[in-house]
């Protein structure tokens, strides 16, 4: 058995039957997806040749849940995008992004369900204008933020003879307190400078 602080392994067997070593049972990847809701870490390994094989595992766990009626979580215009950046020279920088967008997420997640407890009783609109929208706003420009870290990360050194790179253009200051209009403001600025940055690598 494992020890504490180490992942449990779970065995994958030619006849696809799961075997959790920890509790010395045949398990279902819906019990992995609750061991993953409940924080506990695993890794399932290959039962003949060793191999980690929990990505694609997880991955077919994430491909299950999809395909429940009304769990449909991943919308249709990210997975588009999702798919073309395989292969794009933009490919290293998305899953350090992705990663990081869902730390921050997770982070903020009982400040929103915090909110949304507070949003009941609204009617339907007054809760999308006043709590989750807000949020969300705010969440993207978070984002936006992160993603131009991650590319001043791996933004090539300039070749002999190249002109440098230029360097992205800082945000503008947000005003104290910050409307509506400012944020919607400071997000397009930004986008702007990263298809600037963009522009630079291709």
């Amino acid at each position: 058995m494992a020890a504490k602080d180490e992942p449990v392994v779970i065995k994958k067997y030619a006849n696809r039957r799961l075997y959790n070593t920890g509790t010395s049972t045949y398990v279902t990847l819906e019990d992995l997806a609750d061991m993953v809701k409940k924080g506990e870490e695993f890794t399932v390994l290959d039962a003949k040749t060793g191999d980690d094989i929990t990505h694609p595992v997880l991955t077919q766990i994430i491909f299950e849940l999809e395909n429940k009626d009304g769990q449909n979580m991943l919308p249709i215009s990210f997975l588009r995008q999702l798919i073309a950046f395989y292969g794009d020279q933009m490919q290293m920088i998305v899953p350090s992004f992705l990663e990081q967008s869902m730390l921050a997420f997770s982070k903020e997640q009982e400040r929103f369900r915090e909110q949304m407890k507070g949003a009941i009783g609204k009617s339907p609109i007054d809760v999308m204008k006043m709590t989750p929208m807000k949020a969300l706003e705010e969440q993207t420009r978070r984002n936006m933020e992160m993603f131009q870290n991650a590319m001043r990360m791996f933004t090539p050194f300039p070749t002999a003879g190249a002109s440098p790179t230029p360097a992205p253009e800082p945000a503008p200051a947000r005003k104290e307190p910050a409307e509506k209009g400012d944020d919607l403001q400071d997000l397009k600025e930004q986008i702007a400078a990263m298809q600037r940055k963009l522009d630079t690598l291709s």
